[in-house]
């Protein structure tokens, strides 16, 4: 299952989304976090030290051969070049197991305090006034595109702050977004932003309150999210300590509690392939007219394979 955690800059859906891949590794099963955030703090979220750098390659610094690896020997896709971050996987295409032994997994994953992370890439003064960050999450969204994750398989994605999110069509990619909220009003105004824009597509979204004091806050959010709001954090002094470098005790049992309606409530949710599939073919179709086939002197229609069906189906056929 695919996790997106998304939220205001500063709700706190970084941590939550590194507690939330400590939860799910430590219980056992295959996950693997991605940091897809401007800021790339995941890491260090989840107990890289501060002096430390990732050591893995990123995802943005390997597009090009992200691509050659995934195209395969697909017809419809003669080069990386005409290859764009929307374009869906057809027959020929390399499809990815979670972890798998394949090229994207075995250079770009390393291990932090027991989570197998990647990172998109921080943006650089280079891309200063001649990129914007979506295009570096162009791998993420290639990477999604061609995963087949199986039950009991989890991929958690901390995304870009506020409804930026909603600038490309990676926000389709997920089979659970939990939108991060605080007990404030600006907080609550990206929430309307994100539900708002979620509901043209049929994207479930759930609401997850953080840094709760008391009953006050409690109540201002069941105020203004209602029936959204899955459950909440309150206020955690074991984040404090590890935000301070004083990384020991316990998450309180209320956080970890949380933690499991979390897991509870992605587990719920059926794995539907076809609406998966009919989204990626929509947004690539959608950035061909808008751009791509400008940008790739092609008509990228023709990169949409008819007859191929995402899922496990599909990765028992290339195998």
């Amino acid at each position: 299952m695919r996790v997106a955690f998304v939220g205001k800059g500063g709700s706190g859906k970084t941590t939550l989304s590194a507690l939330f891949s400590r939860h799910l590794a430590h219980s056992g099963v295959p996950v693997v976090a991605i940091d897809g955030d401007i800021n790339q703090h995941l890491a260090y979220a989840l107990g890289l030290d501060e002096d430390e750098l990732f050591a893995a390659p990123s995802l943005s610094a390997r597009t090009g051969e992200i691509k050659d690896y995934l195209r395969g020997t697909n017809p419809r896709i003669p080069s990386r070049d005409a290859m764009v971050k929307t374009t869906p996987p057809g027959r020929g295409s390399r499809l990815l197991r979670l972890l798998g032994e394949d090229e994207v997994h075995s250079r770009h994953v390393q291990e932090i305090g027991g989570v197998p992370l990647m990172v998109t890439g921080a943006f650089e003064e280079s891309d200063l006034g001649v990129a914007c960050y979506h295009s570096k999450l162009g791998a993420v969204e290639l990477y999604l595109n061609h995963l087949v994750d199986g039950p009991g398989e989890y991929v958690v994605v901390d995304m870009t702050a506020g409804a930026d999110a909603f600038a490309s069509g990676l926000f389709t990619r997920f089979d659970m977004t939990f939108l991060v909220v605080e007990p404030t009003r600006k907080s609550v105004s990206v929430y309307r932003q994100y539900r708002d824009h979620a509901a043209e597509f049929g994207i479930p979204v759930a609401v997850v309150g953080n840094k709760v004091t008391g009953e006050d806050d409690l109540l201002f959010l069941k105020e203004h999210v209602g029936d959204d709001l899955l459950t909440y954090c309150v206020q955690s002094s074991y984040v404090r300590a590890h935000e301070q470098g004083r990384g020991h005790g316990e998450l309180e049992p209320h956080n970890t509690r949380t933690l499991d309606q979390l897991r509870e409530a992605v587990d719920a949710r059926p794995k539907d392939w076809t609406i998966f599939q009919k989204h990626a073919v929509e947004f690539h179709l959608r950035n061909a007219t808008a751009w791509a086939n400008e940008a790739t002197g092609q008509d990228l229609a023709a990169q949409v394979d008819p007859d191929f069906r995402h899922g496990p189906a599909a990765l028992a056929a290339l195998a």
